[in-house]
């Protein structure tokens, strides 16, 4: 990221200083489609982010200029100044939510710019939110706790840009610290750091370059066949709250009861939340093979039981398993997106140009290619 570039902008359009601050994008190593089910995450930060400059300007109005999108946009601080312009309403929301929270934001100045690769699943949004988040908090003395602050981020998702996205990306911003990921309890919001420094691998996304077209009703309806196994379970086992409660002997008590479809979504997702827990366990220990082991599954998973992969996504993950790949699997939601992979180094440059050349040759068109290494969260840098 050019930090020089935004302090340079900043001073062109605004005559004087501001202060720098940073917050990164995130992966998530495995733990998906766990948080609404109560389970676990495990995320980290990674070391593309956004960056701000930024400065109180003691008026009423917000000047924002965006590098990325070599545009402006200037905007009041009520409700009824909401911005039209897309990346502008994350910022406007953020201090709204501040506002509506009782804290006092007044007008500022601000440029930033990002490295966080667009629809690749890395969160580009949670870091935008979360490094103004942070700025604001700190330049006008808030003294809100980060856990705050990515309540505010999720509060703007869900307000301002109409998506009712969970509480992981902002947090994982936030509170992310190197050489950690960081797990992250769903129910209880009770999280702590695991150690991940895999020396002698490295950790590179492929991105498919499709699109998440089905995403948000095929979401909606994995969520519902979730409900449905817990119904069920419940006639039994009362406590049973959400699929984080049950095992698998309570799920095939019920195997008869429920639809083949949803059995298959509850048996990945009571496996998945133990796999996280395996995981973590090795991580401990620093035993990196059984962490890959446990994303090829995860993987399996995702396609042959959730049925949230694509045609894509598998072939990245068979071109992984094929290289000596240590582990590989979809990365988000689904249906388009990344792959996300652990390979000793030595394997690299031959996995790399085998999926790239293979890939193009299948589909069409090159897939991108970014390595990540799990970095801090936010903070002020100048």
């Amino acid at each position: 990221m050019d930090v020089y570039s935004i302090r340079k902008k900043f001073r062109t359009l605004y005559k004087r200083d501001g202060v720098v601050y940073t917050s990164p994008g995130r992966i998530n190593l495995i733990g998906e489609h766990t948080d609404y089910n109560g389970g676990f995450v495990l995320p980290g930060a990674i070391d593309k982010g956004m960056v701000v400059e930024i400065k109180s300007n003691n008026t009423d109005r917000i000047r924002v200029f965006s590098m990325d999108y070599d545009e402006s946009c200037e905007f009041g601080m009520n409700e009824k100044d909401a911005p039209s312009k897309e990346w502008a309403k994350y910022i406007f929301g953020v201090a709204r939510e501040m506002e509506k929270r009782g804290y006092k934001v007044s007008g500022f100045d601000a440029v930033f710019a990002g490295d966080v690769p667009l629809g690749a699943g890395l969160s580009s949004s949670a870091a935008l939110e979360s490094s103004f988040a942070f700025a604001l908090n700190d330049i006008f003395y808030l003294n809100l706790d980060k856990f705050e602050l990515a309540k505010i981020g999720q509060a703007t998702e869900h307000h301002y840009v109409g998506v009712k996205c969970g509480i992981m990306d902002q947090f994982a911003s936030l509170f992310g610290k190197r050489g950690h990921l960081i797990k992250l309890d769903c129910r209880s919001l009770k999280y702590e750091y695991e150690p991940f420094d895999p020396k002698g691998y490295k950790m590179v996304l492929i991105d498919s370059v499709v699109k998440h077209e089905l995403a948000s009703s095929a979401y909606n309806k994995r969520r519902e066949s979730c409900e449905r196994v817990v119904a069920a379970i419940q006639k039994n086992h009362p406590k049973v709250k959400l699929l984080r409660d049950a095992d698998m002997d309570m799920l095939r008590e019920v195997k008869t009861v429920v639809s083949e479809e949803d059995y298959m979504r509850a048996e990945y997702v009571i496996e998945e939340i133990q796999r996280l827990l395996d995981t973590c366990e090795a991580l401990k220990n620093g035993d990196y093979e059984t962490v890959g082991k446990k994303m090829y599954e995860t993987h399996y998973g995702m396609s042959k039981l959730y049925e949230v992969s694509c045609e894509e996504l598998d072939f990245l993950n068979d071109c992984a398993r094929k290289n000596g790949v240590t582990g590989s699997r979809v990365m988000g939601g689904g249906f388009g997106g990344c792959t996300i992979n652990m390979v000793k180094e030595e394997k690299y440059e031959a996995f790399i140009a085998d999926a790239v050349s293979s890939f193009k040759a299948k589909f069409g068109k090159e897939p991108k290619v970014y390595d990540i290494v799990i970095g801090d969260g936010a903070r002020r840098i100048a």
